[in-house]
């Protein structure tokens, strides 16, 4: 009998290893993309660590569940920005954030470092739904459809959001920064 327990323990160990390295190789992929979107969506590269830790919290306490049956990249995005939501209904609205330049530049950047921060600016000055949908949208380059989707909206809401966001951002940005990109 001993032997058999040992046997069925041994497998459940190789088994939950295995979830283990699946769920490391999953958050390996997607850590820097998660990370950037909830920055872009708080400002505070602390935050959004935090906020991406809590995403990958979330994940692994359900990922016997999801890792077969979900789309992972829109799952992580989906529990990501339901927490950036709670994370700014708790927020008080006079704390103020300000904005800090990464340790690296992106190597994919080509703007200048004052124009991605006046850009940043201006995205935390709409309201975090708009700002959700601006990210996802434009930042990550997601379809209308996709944004949907991850926001549990309908397309029209994703539409509507998206121009009504864009518009107050060229409000904000003004002529001059529309003429430098």
């Amino acid at each position: 009998m001993t032997g058999l327990l040992a046997g069925w323990s041994e497998s459940r160990r190789r088994a939950k290893a295995a979830r283990d390295d699946e769920f490391t190789a999953f958050v390996a992929s997607a850590a820097a993309r998660l990370r950037r979107s909830a920055y872009l969506m708080c400002r505070d590269w602390h935050l959004a660590q935090d906020l991406t830790q809590q995403t990958f919290t979330k994940m692994y306490a359900s990922w016997d569940r999801i890792r077969a049956s979900a789309n992972l990249e829109g799952y992580s995005r989906r529990v990501l920005m339901n927490l950036v939501f709670d994370q700014q209904r708790r927020r008080s609205g006079s704390e103020v954030v300000l904005a800090e330049l990464p340790d690296r530049p992106d190597s994919g950047a080509v703007w200048a470092p004052e124009l991605r921060l006046a850009l940043v600016d201006a995205l935390a000055q709409l309201p975090v739904k708009d700002r959700a949908v601006l990210v996802l949208r434009h930042a990550e380059d997601h379809s209308v459809e996709t944004v949907a989707t991850i926001l549990g909206v309908s397309v029209s809401v994703v539409k509507m959001r998206n121009a009504r966001a864009l518009s107050r951002l060229r409000g904000l940005l003004g002529e001059h920064f529309i003429d430098a990109v």
